[in-house]
């Protein structure tokens, strides 16, 4: 959520920031909610005041022995105005919070200007694409080859989009989690298990909901959310707190299953693990002072790029341009990886900073000094890393003629020194 003492002061600047991410934004009915709502708090407060001192000059007429009716008469009358205009106020703010809750964070000066995600800017490549010469395939062709994914069952089990992992593909996914786990706590992010399910003040924190709680599994009963990323959860595990400014900053990283309802159909190059219901994750997230949120973002952005450059695979890492920004971050890097099998990059890391905005919404705040008046503090998360997208760039960069695939040597302490994953005898 926005600073609106800040939206008030610098209206123009805020709603032309707003417009490079949506050009259909306008702040003029916001402003205006937010003008009568002042007042409203203005009047409500006038009349309680009224309420007040004349509840004060009936005992001291009574004293006097002067007559209180037309006081006792004006006070019922006052009353009945003052919860009037209480009714007013709140309808007023609860109207007023709808708008401005649904609006986007401000984009960082730095971030490119346009509503065009192909206008999305490379900062850097790493490696090169493979080149293969024999005729490649795809990771569905060769998850079938080496018996490691078993899509129609979890069809069976469940529904399209959720895959079943058997063998070594199973084997390999839950060495990248340790992987990915294990370098990120050397790096020093603490380790934290989280649940799988936030109830509806944590995913507001997260900018999840309202906006995208459609896009999100509901358990009706119990009114709880199954996280579509870990950061749901873990921008929920201070909310509501004030921090030391000493704790600062608080680095953690977790794995999680991640669920998605991914409303639309997808073309066949998306089928397989490219875009699933169900999917693993390993994400890094920080709460930081506002002085030192830049430099954290590209602590995480170098973070992630160092655990892809350790698997071996060739990478592009872009900055978002404005338009292609999520809901709550003001600047944001993806890291794409090469998947030959579908000819083109697909991200496996989003790493971003969202400033105040989450703070904000959780009330997740800091004292700058023992005597100081609580700030909010500046979160960041990224992804380190997505693993079924990783399991594609494995399996697709590090294909052989025989039909086997090269473990990236990152990964070959956590499978017993396995070298490569062969097709079963008779394959």
């Amino acid at each position: 959520m926005l600073d609106m003492k800040w939206v008030r002061e610098h209206a123009a600047e805020t709603e032309e920031a707003l417009r490079s991410r949506d050009s259909s934004i306008n702040l003029a009915p916001l402003l205006d909610l937010d003008r009568k709502r002042r007042e409203a708090i203005t009047e409500a407060e006038r009349l309680k005041a009224e309420q007040n001192r004349l509840g004060k000059e009936i005992p001291a007429r009574k004293k006097a022995g002067e007559s209180v009716e037309p006081l006792l008469a004006e006070l019922s009358r006052i009353k009945e105005e003052q919860q009037a205009a209480l009714t007013h106020q709140r309808e007023l703010e609860d109207t007023f919070e709808e708008i401005a809750r649904a609006l986007p964070n401000i984009p960082h000066e730095s971030v490119p200007r346009s509503l065009d995600k192909r206008d999305n800017v490379v900062v850097r490549e790493h490696g090169a694409k493979p080149e293969f010469g024999f005729p490649f395939k795809n990771h569905l062709e060769i998850g079938e080859t080496l018996g490691i994914f078993d899509f129609e069952r979890g069809v069976k089990i469940a529904a399209s989009g959720f895959p079943v992992y058997v063998g070594d593909g199973c084997r390999l996914e839950r060495a990248l989690i340790n992987f990915l786990l294990d370098r990120n706590h050397a790096a020093g992010y603490k380790m934290i298990g989280l649940p799988y399910l936030v109830n509806r003040e944590t995913g507001y924190t997260s900018g999840q909901i309202p906006k995208f709680s459609e896009q999100m599994y509901h358990v009706a009963a119990d009114d709880l959310f199954i996280i579509p990323t870990a950061e749901i959860a873990l921008g929920g595990y201070h909310r509501e707190e004030i921090l030391p400014a000493s704790d600062l900053p608080l680095r953690y990283t977790a794995y999680t299953a991640c669920f998605r309802r991914e409303a639309g159909t997808y073309g066949a190059e998306e089928r397989g693990l490219v875009r699933t219901h169900q999917f693993n994750k390993v994400e890094i997230f920080s709460l930081t002072t506002p002085e030192t949120s830049y430099e954290e973002l590209e602590r995480i952005r170098g973070q992630a790029e160092h655990l892809v450059e350790e698997l071996g695979l060739h990478f592009r890492t872009t900055l978002l341009v404005t338009g292609d920004l999520g809901q709550g971050a003001a600047k944001t890097y993806d890291i794409e990886v090469w998947l030959p099998g579908q000819d083109r990059y697909y991200e496996v890391s989003s790493c971003s900073n969202c400033e105040a905005y989450q703070a904000r919404r959780g009330n997740i705040r800091y004292r700058p000094t023992a005597t100081s008046k609580p700030e909010f503090v500046h979160t960041l998360n990224g992804s380190a890393l997505a693993t079924s997208r990783l399991m594609i760039a494995i399996l697709e960069c590090n294909q052989r003629e025989d039909g086997s695939v090269r473990i990236p040597e990152a990964l070959r302490g956590y499978m017993g020194g396995q070298e490569a994953l062969a097709p079963p005898s008779g394959g």
